[in-house]
């Protein structure tokens, strides 16, 4: 698991483009995993901050419990459908796989929320490709890099 900072020195290009994708829009998906072992969806914001990604929410809601009980997450950009004219210029959408560290109280902002901060396993960007007729997907992980696949 690596911090977003460390993501972003191995991979400045990818890392620059899943940026602009979470920082567009305001709010994202967040999945998280229940007492029961189910998955649950949540909406969520994200800040960067000083080379961390964090997540904030408000104490002692579910989707906190959960991390503060099993800190693996997945979290989806917010996304839309590509433009009729030009689909090629979709930017895409960027998920993130990690587990969630608790941060203290106030350490990114008011101290009645729950701080976290994302260390990453894995990034993934989709986009269409040039012509717009395939997918390209770029992975990465901080064992292997980025590898694109064209589906």
């Amino acid at each position: 698991m690596v911090s977003w900072r460390e993501f972003a020195d191995a991979d400045a290009e990818l890392s620059a483009r899943v940026l602009e994708l979470f920082t567009s829009y305001k709010h994202h998906t967040v999945a998280t995993i229940r007492r029961d072992g189910s998955p649950r969806i949540s909406g969520t914001e994200v800040v960067f901050e000083e080379g961390e990604l964090i997540l904030g929410m408000m104490t002692g809601t579910r989707r906190a419990e959960d991390l503060l009980r099993d800190p693996r997450l997945a979290i989806h950009s917010h996304s839309v459908d590509p433009p009729e004219e030009g689909q090629g210029s979709w930017s895409g959408e960027a998920k993130l796989s990690g587990r969630a560290v608790p941060r203290p109280a106030g350490a990114s902002g008011p101290s009645d929320a729950d701080w976290f901060r994302v260390e990453l396993s894995a990034v993934v960007v989709t986009r269409l490709g040039d012509p717009a007729d395939h997918l390209l997907i770029e992975s990465w992980t901080p064992e292997r890099g980025r590898v694109t696949q064209r589906r």
